[in-house]
């Protein structure tokens, strides 16, 4: 959809036409998802999630003042509603997990946005690898953690990823280059 046609659905949504707001669900809830299940490791939690992400959506719309950040706007709501439930969580004494289900396609590289694609000559390794990501991931910190997921499954640039965390742009690229140093690392290191 070009951003003319975009504009329009958002004036409709905040209008709160019901065709509008449909429409939105369909463009973002398969990202949503992906996020919002690599960042509580459940198929449950994350459909739940999503589900209050878009009722906040829907909630809030009117108030939303668009400059172009619509998708930042909407990662934030759920990216907030993630971090809230793992919080909770941790009280409970339960430690929130990733679990990431994409794997590498050479040694050394993964595409944490890649979708499962099963390849029955190196299912083995893969999983493997996915284990040494997934225990990779979660020896970053939680920041450290979500910058990797909005940057590399949800494809935020880094301006908007700083902007939703709050941080300066500088912080979230040295981050990134950071965890993704470990990353790269502790799949070598596996090999």
């Amino acid at each position: 959809m070009d951003q003319a046609g975009f504009d329009r659905l958002l004036r409709r949504a905040r209008r709160r036409d019901p065709e509008a707001l449909h429409e939105l669900v369909d463009l973002y809830s398969a990202r949503l998802y992906g996020l919002l299940y690599r960042l509580t490791s459940s198929r449950e939690t994350a459909e739940d999630l999503m589900q209050e992400t878009f009722l906040r959506l829907v909630r809030t719309i009117g108030d939303y003042e668009h400059q172009g950040k619509f998708e930042s706007w909407l990662f934030r709501i759920a990216a907030n509603l993630a971090r809230d439930h793992a919080r909770r969580r941790k009280r409970r004494g339960r430690a929130a997990t990733i679990e990431c289900s994409s794997g590498a396609k050479d040694s050394g590289s993964f595409d944490l946005a890649d979708p499962r694609q099963p390849d029955p000559e190196c299912e083995t390794e893969r999983s493997e690898m996915e284990q040494r990501l997934n225990e990779s991931l979660q020896g970053l910190s939680d920041i450290d953690r979500e910058i990797i997921l909005l940057r590399h499954f949800s494809d935020l640039p880094f301006r908007e990823i700083a902007d939703m965390l709050d941080i300066p742009l500088g912080t979230a690229l040295a981050r990134a280059h950071r965890a993704m140093k470990h990353l790269r690392g502790a799949l070598r290191d596996g090999a």
